[in-house]
């Protein structure tokens, strides 16, 4: 029929399914000129091409079919501005998200290559670290299952604030229980904030600190269970080396089961600040 098109051509027309066209009419968004009463075959006119175009653009900008019918309904276009500056704002959020993503996962990347580049396993060393940012939580961690009750109620203290992931989480033991040889103790556990962590939550919260200085540090293969040996060699080191001690060890697993089948790639650190 001339100046008329079915719901099938409006489809091909158009590249919009059949299903979402009955849609837009079940809703009252978009509806046929004409509807056979026989059949119920629907028929649209190109004067709607225009509408539907609009209905397309608007949802792919992200704005709701209820605000999109309201706008197509009312057509005032102070309202229209309204609807788009909302969506605007909404866009900037989600870009902004996207970019925390990008930049975790720029940082996982990075840490894992440093990983598979290391050597010197079971040696110790010495390096100089910048100032990390943490939250932290303070009790007497034992076992492994107080270490996962632990890292949930730091997880709940702060909500959706900073993510778990390994690398990130880590564990302090006191010089007292160092002393006592007491390797499986520990004093607190900890969330290292990444950058795009700190940005966001800096008025949020109180953080605690892993302060700036010289650490002395080994790498092992393996986890918690496996650091003893690893304390005894670099409390060696500290005492041949004649420094001095400043503050708590600081224990954190980079490669584990759930990151690699492979032990030998296993990973763990052991830190603490020290005075030359």
């Amino acid at each position: 029929m001339k100046n008329k098109f079915s719901i099938g051509q409006m489809s091909k027309l158009h590249n919009i399914p059949v299903k979402t066209l009955r849609y837009y009419d079940e809703i009252d968004l978009f509806k046929p000129i004409e509807v056979n009463p026989k059949n119920g075959y629907r028929y649209y006119s190109f004067e709607q091409f225009k509408l539907l175009d609009i209905i397309h653009y608007l949802k792919v900008l992200g704005v709701p079919l209820a605000d999109i019918k309201k706008q197509t309904s009312n057509r005032d276009i102070n309202e229209l501005i309204n609807t788009l500056e909302e969506h605007k704002k909404i866009t900037e959020d989600k870009i902004e998200e996207l970019e925390m993503a990008k930049k975790k996962l720029e940082t996982r990347i990075h840490e894992f290559e440093e990983a598979k580049r290391i050597t010197d396993i079971s040696v110790p060393f010495i390096k100089y670290m910048p100032e990390r940012r943490i939250i932290q939580l303070k009790e007497t961690i034992s076992s492994f299952f107080e270490l996962e009750l632990s890292l949930r109620k730091l997880k709940q203290q702060y909500h959706h604030m900073a993510s778990i992931f390994i690398g990130k989480v880590g564990l302090t033991i006191s010089e007292n229980n160092f002393q006592r040889e007491s390797f499986l103790e520990y004093s607190s556990i900890f969330l290292i904030l990444e950058e795009v962590e700190k940005s966001k939550l800096i008025e949020e919260i109180d953080f605690s600190t892993l302060p700036e200085g010289t650490y002395a540090c080994i790498f092992f293969r393996g986890g918690h269970h496996d650091a003893p040996p690893y304390f005894q060699i670099l409390r060696d080191f500290i005492e041949e080396k004649n420094y001095t001690i400043k503050g708590d060890f600081i224990i954190r697993t980079i490669i584990d089961q759930f990151i690699s089948n492979n032990k030998d790639e296993f990973l763990a650190e052991i830190q603490v600040r020290i005075e030359q």
